[in-house]
């Protein structure tokens, strides 16, 4: 066990996540001590026999404190920050501009400190990792620079920043500015500050995958709900092109689940109702994740060519046959490959392809061969997922059946990153998307953290960039579906939720549709 005592409620949430890259095996609990002074916590940290590591912060007005007590060993490490500027004295603190700094510096004290920690000290069994992204806990560590970017800030400026203010590591820190300067590009050239985009949900699949987090209902228990869904989803899509009437549609992108579950008739009636309700003809782009090759047909493929669909995702996940088995999939390799053909056969040159690294029972020898199949089939973008493994699911116990040890299973994954990396670089692929994971398969120190979305000049989606990023309202519709609208003063984003369950959605249709207006969607 590490406690984590602080003397306020400010940054628990970074700084447990900081002190779980270090120890990711570990569990930790977070103590607030508020109208605590700073020698009464330092002696509680002296005298705290429960824990294995004892982490503690002090927040001043002119000076931060961080103090670590790891095997009987006591170190303290401290920062001066500015009085004068200290967002403790400003009553709306999530807000003020120095909150950053202040977050900033806390964080590279207590980096700091558990980097110089000697390990020799720690209680035994326990192992300590350098997290390679430094202090950046986000999921979205692109963002930081990508902002930087578009203010025009030197590029080395901000390289520097990535390396000393962050900590992050060299291969990671250039990965991130690679990243964000395609996708500051991208944006300016979509001119993303004068509009929105849209998504819309088709939560139904063929079969559940083991590994699914995302809503999603198999067609054998659910299918008879689709034409009531439709229905229901048809009224948002009215209700809300009202809201959103005049204004400018960067991006458009139909998700799920599944949405090659409808029938090509189903497609024609959702696209007929989209183009009536919002100007997507206007639109930078669109979206369709088809998703599962088991549920594509060629009349499907031409019902999207016919409503000017040009980019779609055809995602096999793993090229071998035994892995897709055993996680759900009820298709095959050969499958995925005779439907890649078919949607090239119809007139798509813009296929992406998924692939997740860390799947049972998976080698690096085996992501090798499905990096060979994939060459061989190439698409025009490849997206590489890190495995998210839920705890007490039926993945996790998949995985400990597996009797690979965690460290073995983050080695590998980290492996077959690099592997992907590479199969970008000597193909023809850029990144230009990314974002972290918090519970993948491998150790938190590990490179195999990140999904990453490459593709070849022209050939990336933009919406992609728009929902990681958070620069933009997103109007998201269906069940389950988030909508977030970006206040551009402000810089913040707020979310109105629609409900997951599809039942509850048809239901409630009138409920989610008051939330949008009462939240100003259309604002």
């Amino acid at each position: 066990m590490i406690d984590i005592v602080l003397s306020e409620r400010d940054f628990d949430y970074e700084i447990q996540a900081l002190v779980t890259g270090f120890f990711p095996a570990e569990h930790n609990r977070v103590v607030i001590l508020e109208k605590q002074d700073e020698n009464s916590l330092k002696a509680l940290a002296q005298t705290d026999a429960d824990a294995a590591l004892f982490v503690g912060a002090f927040f001043g007005q002119d000076k931060i404190t961080v103090w670590l007590l790891n095997g009987g060993k006591y170190c303290e490490r401290s920062v001066t920050v500015s009085g004068e500027q200290d967002f403790h004295k400003h009553v709306d603190k999530t807000t003020h501009p120095y909150r950053t700094d202040y977050k900033n510096k806390l964080k590279k004290l207590l980096f700091t400190i558990l980097c110089e920690m000697e390990e020799e000290t720690l209680q035994e069994g326990m192992l300590r990792s350098i997290p390679v992204w430094g202090t950046m806990t986000g999921v979205r560590p692109t963002k930081i620079p990508m902002n930087r970017l578009l203010q025009n800030e030197p590029l080395d400026t901000v390289r520097r920043s990535m390396k000393e203010e962050y900590c992050c590591s060299p291969e990671k820190a250039e990965l991130c500015l690679d990243i964000a300067a395609r996708e500051a590009a991208l944006l300016q050239k979509a001119e993303y500050d004068k509009g929105y985009s849209l998504y819309v949900g088709i939560p139904f699949c063929p079969s559940t995958c083991l590994y699914c987090s995302f809503p999603s209902y198999p067609m054998e228990q659910f299918g008879s709900l689709i034409p009531d869904y439709l229905e229901a989803l048809k009224r948002e899509i009215r209700f809300c092109g009202e809201l959103q009437k005049g204004k400018k549609l960067t991006s458009v992108y139909i998700g799920g689940g599944t949405p090659t579950t409808l029938s090509a008739e189903q497609l024609e009636e959702l696209l007929i109702c989209l183009y009536e309700n919002f100007p997507v003809q206007d639109a930078y782009e669109i979206t369709v994740e088809a998703g599962r090759p088991d549920s594509i047909t060629r009349e499907k493929l031409m019902a999207l060519r016919r409503f000017g669909v040009e980019r779609i995702s055809v995602n096999p996940q793993t090229m071998q046959d035994k892995t897709l088995q055993s996680i759900g999939r009820q298709h095959t390799v050969a499958q995925t490959k005779q439907v890649f053909a078919l949607a090239r056969e119809c007139g798509f040159d813009n296929i992406n392809m998924d692939l997740i690294i860390g799947l049972p029972g998976e080698t690096p020898e085996d992501f090798a061969d499905t990096l060979a199949q994939m060459k061989a089939l190439d698409p025009d973008s490849v997206t590489i997922h890190s495995l998210v493994v839920k705890r007490a699911s039926r993945l996790r116990r998949l995985l400990d059946e597996g009797a690979v040890p965690e460290e073995e299973r983050a080695r590998r994954m980290e492996q077959m990153m690099q592997m992907g990396l590479a199969f970008a670089r000597k193909n023809g692929y850029q990144p230009y998307y990314m974002y972290r994971q918090k519970n993948t398969a491998g150790y938190a120190g590990s490179s195999g953290q990140e999904n990453i979305g490459f593709a070849r000049e022209g050939k990336e989606c933009l919406y992609n960039i728009l929902i990681m990023e958070e620069m933009q309202s997103i109007a998201a519709l269906g069940a389950g579906a988030s909508t977030k609208c970006y206040d551009r003063k402000r810089h913040i984003v707020s979310r109105v939720e629609n409900v997951k369950s599809v039942t509850d959605y048809i239901s409630r249709i009138d409920e989610m549709l008051k939330r949008k207006q009462e939240h100003g969607m259309g604002d």
